[in-house]
């Protein structure tokens, strides 16, 4: 009679897998997926199938990890004017929390690695614009979501491309600032606090968008 595969190991296992793969980076052999999960690839195999498979699965639970995360922050908070939860989003995003997913699938949207998601480049596009969308229609302008979106995109590729976070941090204050006199009610930008993932002073890092 054959082994039943068991749902919660497979899981922990994939947990694992995700853990190292936003510290490392997704890995060519199987070994380092292994090593992390505290099992072997013989079993990574059962449980997944192919080496592909499971980098397909690693990524896809990342994502869900991150969209969460992501999306938990730009959320509109009743007792926070929303371009103050945008600035503080930015710098959670784009701090040592925030960094290793937006390395992950930024090499995934630019790379070969594509071809384990098919599609990814639109859907990374627009599985962001709801939030954002949602967020500036609690200051009555959601048709700016789109901008607002582009904005942080293309910073983030800015700091890819010169490592310069401090120079792509005053340019996000800058948009704010701007974005406040065009919305319909004027919101006040709180200037962030600094926390364990937003220091006062920021080292340049050169994250992949």
């Amino acid at each position: 009679m054959g082994r039943h595969k068991q749902p919660e190991i497979r899981d922990r296992i994939l947990d694992a897998c995700v853990d190292h793969a936003l510290a490392h980076g997704l890995p060519d052999r199987l070994e380092p997926f292994a090593a992390a999960s505290g099992t072997s690839t013989r079993m990574l195999i059962y449980h997944f199938g192919t080496r592909d498979a499971l980098l397909r699965k690693t990524l896809g639970r990342a994502r869900r990890r991150q969209r969460d995360f992501f999306g938990e922050l730009v959320s509109p908070r009743p007792d926070e004017p929303y371009l103050s939860t945008l600035r503080r989003a930015w710098q959670v995003m784009t701090g040592p929390v925030g960094l290793p997913y937006l390395s992950m699938f930024g090499r995934l949207r630019e790379n070969a690695e594509q071809q384990l998601w098919p599609g990814f480049r639109r859907e990374a596009t627009t599985d962001w614009l709801q939030p954002f969308e949602d967020g500036m229609r609690s200051i009555g302008r959601p048709e700016l979501g789109t901008l607002v979106l582009a904005v942080v995109r293309g910073l983030v590729m800015d700091i890819e491309a010169t490592g310069d976070v401090s120079r792509a941090d005053q340019a996000f204050d800058d948009f704010l600032t701007a974005l406040a006199s065009v919305t319909t009610r004027q919101s006040h930008v709180v200037p962030a606090e600094p926390t364990a993932d937003t220091p006062t002073t920021r080292a340049s890092t050169k994250p992949s968008v």
